[in-house]
């Protein structure tokens, strides 16, 4: 007997209007208020570069996330993202049960990973090094001024303090 090929759900994205879409209700993952501005800007910027994962409800005609909570939210949230996707987030659709789905939701949380120290270090560097200001770091990277300034001075590179404006304190 053949083996069935398998195919990916990725190759089957469909442009589900969002409000068809409902959140789960186990998802643990959480993303602050400035990642979560960040995502924004990403979408605004880059446009949705990965889908939403959903489960089809076929009784009640709506997908419920499994993975995309925070990419979902972004739509419903930011007028000119709804506008320009013209309120259709894409969606690949998996097939499993509750208990799968969950475990499904952990594993892409936790598959995300995190930015090392080093990384963004050089990452910043490259970038002051290309010309790119603090202030463009500082909107495109997600980062505060305190972030980008203990990144630049983890770097011990004096040439990336170029754009900083020091001054002393005087004390009387």
């Amino acid at each position: 007997m053949k083996r069935q090929e398998y195919e990916s759900p990725v190759y089957q994205i469909k442009a589900i209007p969002v409000e068809k879409v409902r959140a789960n209700a186990y998802n643990p993952n959480v993303v602050m208020p400035p990642e979560q501005k960040l995502l924004e800007l990403s979408i605004w910027e880059d446009g949705y570069t990965m889908p939403c994962v959903c489960y089809y409800i076929e009784e009640e005609d709506i997908y419920e996330l499994v993975d995309g909570y925070h990419r979902y939210i972004t739509m419903l949230q930011s007028k000119r993202i709804y506008e320009r996707e013209r309120g259709l987030l894409p969606v690949a659709i998996i097939v499993k049960d509750i208990s799968n789905r969950m475990a499904s939701t952990i594993r892409h949380n936790r598959a995300r990973g995190v930015h090392t120290i080093e990384l963004m270090t050089k990452l910043v560097g490259d970038l002051s090094k290309a010309g790119m200001s603090d202030a463009w770091i500082n909107k495109h990277l997600g980062m505060d001024k305190d972030e980008l300034l203990r990144l630049k001075q983890l770097s011990g590179l004096a040439e990336l303090f170029a754009d900083a404006d020091f001054s002393l304190a005087c004390s009387k």
